[in-house]
């Protein structure tokens, strides 16, 4: 972390600048809300405690060093540099979006609002700024390495994500491909692939591993209990990622024995589209940050090359 000649501020729009930019000023955001009896007093509240927080992280940050406040819709088109001490100031969603973006640049992740973000990701306070980015500066900050999963498309488009990435169709439709893994192959029909990595697979993944135990111990067929966190945990640096296949359908044409299971580091799923339309690639449960999918397209899934890089305690 020595070196770091600039540090970038990555903010966030509240639910009250969206709605203000969705209906055109403040005042129809107020009758919109209230027209749906929504207190317009929640979403005031929350929208000034981040412009607080904002304002906070503002006056921490050292004049001795370059700044710059980037808005989260401007990350896709924003040069960063290898020197970067990248600061987001808002949920884990916040923290996700932005390290899809780096290389090796460190992640100082601060709650901007405590009271209604939880922050699994976000291990320190805003008014903690200064204190961590002088520990950043001195070259004393701890680092933990988030292991990324990645989809590389044979066209070269590629898409990372922290948590999931998810494979399938784009509306309620079944998928259809053929997936690879080692020398197991096979034909499959499903309501698409979940990869979840270390740092999402108590999530997603668990929600479907509990509906999973639950069917079949309504037949009598499943454990007494379903998976347990730490039969699912990996840990956020985890060389593996697991992977599990939706709702598979078996008919003449599709097969499901290839639907759960691990890959370590240098395994692949190979997964070829069959879907003449709306097959998607997505990460970490934002469809708008797709990659197309069409019939004819190979997909390669595996763990990614770098890693998220986060500013930790201790």
């Amino acid at each position: 972390m020595a070196g770091i000649e600039r540090i970038v501020v990555v903010t966030k729009k509240t639910a009250l600048e969206e709605l203000v930019y969705r209906l055109n000023s403040r005042e129809q955001a107020r009758f919109y809300l209230e027209q749906n009896q929504i207190p317009f007093r929640d979403y005031e509240l929350e929208d000034q405690q981040y412009q607080l927080a904002v304002a906070s992280v503002k006056r921490q940050l050292p004049a001795s060093i370059k700044q710059q406040f980037i808005e989260r819709d401007f990350l896709a088109t924003y040069q960063f540099d290898e020197h970067d001490l990248i600061i987001t100031l808002g949920p884990d969603g916040l923290v996700i979006n932005t390290a899809k973006y780096l290389t090796d640049q460190p992640i100082l992740a601060l709650n901007p609002d405590p009271q209604r973000v939880d922050g699994v990701l976000i291990p320190f306070h805003y008014e903690q700024t200064r204190s961590c980015v002088d520990r950043v500066l001195q070259g004393r900050g701890k680092i933990t390495h988030v292991s990324m999963v990645k989809a590389a498309l044979n066209d070269g488009q590629v898409l990372y994500a922290i948590n999931d990435l998810f494979i399938g169709p784009r509306s309620h439709t079944s998928a259809r491909y053929r997936l690879q893994l080692g020398r197991q192959s096979e034909a499959q029909i499903s309501s698409g692939i979940i990869v979840s990595t270390g740092a999402g697979c108590t999530g997603w993944l668990r929600s479907i591993t509990q509906g999973a135990w639950s069917v079949a111990s309504y037949f009598g067929e499943g454990s007494e209990q379903p998976p347990q966190i730490e039969q699912l945990a990996l840990g956020w640096e985890s060389e593996k990622v697991w992977f599990t296949v939706r709702e598979p359908f078996v008919s003449k044409i599709s097969q499901a024995n290839l639907v759960f299971g691990q890959l370590q580091r240098g395994q692949e799923l190979i997964i070829t589209s069959q879907m003449p339309e709306n097959g998607i690639i997505f990460s970490d449960g934002i469809e708008s940050d797709y990659l197309a999918f069409p019939s004819g397209f190979i997909a390669r899934i595996g763990l990614a090359e770098r890693k998220a890089h986060l500013i930790a305690r201790g």
